[in-house]
């Protein structure tokens, strides 16, 4: 295997492992205050990631480097030409980060609404921004001769890519529900699974017309490859587990259905990595693209010896934080609703 394709497959799985382990982090970001309907049961809520979301967000920096380093023209062309929409990206990071730490430094119900209201809302625009991101990779932008975005912002909004954002966003709304509902305990468990289960057809829909859409785009025609199928399969049997005491094989289901939908995003683009709508003779590919052999070699042993590390590492923090929470842990709220 050439180190070029080695890289993409890295950078792809390194995409995946973000929405899979950051995507339940969005998803109760999105829903804390749904799911907590007092201050007890919203900071229950967003403690079943309080230990882990910034190391979960680790997986995008490290994405991102992976293109930077091994793909620079990608990197490029791809940062240039989503400017503005990346420039959201961070607005939605630093705000739903900051959320998480000041929402609680005063006592007053208006501040705490207030950031509740900013972490809810930097959670629904990172897997937007991100899935209309992905979505213009293989849908295509304006790209010219020497790789560089002769388009304007209304450019990256294509139907296909918009609608690769918000399959993400209710992926993660059903991600983050399930996470819920294997985190805590009570009411705020029990309105977890409701919106779990009012979430999920919805999701159904949106994966199935998602992913030969996708096929589609890459011109390989509608019908599903092993990937795809999984992925359906895995929506299927999520949107089946929520309606039981299934709280653990419901959360794998989503987490699956997460982490296939992606790969098969990245499978139907290679061996390309951005498509250009001025002319195919343009686009990014991944020979076309890389950065010379010996980069590519040291960069290989870093992953090589690091990468399972940060592995062992995160899968130990998990298994220290794995009990349960109730919003009884947090006392009775002391703000009328």
């Amino acid at each position: 295997m050439a180190l070029a394709t080695f890289w993409f497959i890295v950078t792809a799985v390194l995409w995946t492992g973000f929405f899979v382990l950051e995507g339940f982090d969005l998803g109760v970001g999105m829903l804390h205050t749904v799911v907590g309907r007092d201050e007890a049961g919203r900071r229950a809520a967003i403690n079943t990631i309080g230990p882990l979301w910034d190391g979960n967000e680790v997986w995008l920096i490290v994405a991102a480097a992976a293109m930077f380093a091994a793909f620079p023209d990608w990197y490029a062309t791809m940062f240039s030409g989503l400017y503005l929409a990346l420039i959201l990206l961070l607005v939605g990071l630093i705000v739903r980060g900051v959320s998480f730490e000041f929402r609680g430094k005063a006592g007053g119900v208006r501040w705490r609404r207030t950031w509740d209201a900013l972490l809810t809302c930097g959670s629904v625009l990172v897997p937007l921004l991100i899935g209309i991101a992905l979505g213009d990779l293989l849908h295509g932008l304006p790209i010219d001769q020497n790789r560089e975005f002769t388009g304007s912002f209304g450019d990256l909004f294509s139907g296909y890519s918009v609608f690769a954002g918000v399959t993400l966003v209710l992926l993660c709304l059903l991600h983050g529900a399930t996470f819920i509902a294997l985190k805590t305990t009570g009411t705020v468990q029990g309105r977890a699974k409701l919106l779990a289960r009012r979430i999920a057809p919805l999701t159904v829909l949106a994966v199935l017309a998602f992913l030969p859409w996708t096929h589609s785009t890459a011109g390989k025609g509608v019908l599903p490859d092993i990937l795809d199928l999984v992925a359906m399969l895995a929506v299927l049997a999520a949107a089946w587990l929520v309606t039981g005491h299934h709280d653990g094989w419901a959360f794998v289901a989503t987490a699956v259905t997460i982490a296939t939908t992606i790969l098969s995003l990245f499978v139907d683009l290679y061996p390309r990595l951005m498509v250009s709508s001025t002319n195919p003779a343009f686009d990014l590919t991944v020979q076309n693209s890389a950065s010379g052999n010996y980069a590519l070699k040291v960069m290989s042993v870093v992953a090589i010896v690091f990468l399972p590390l940060v592995l062992v590492y995160q899968g130990w923090t998990y298994h220290v934080f794995r009990l349960r929470i109730s919003a009884e842990d947090f006392g009775p709220s002391r703000t009328s609703e």
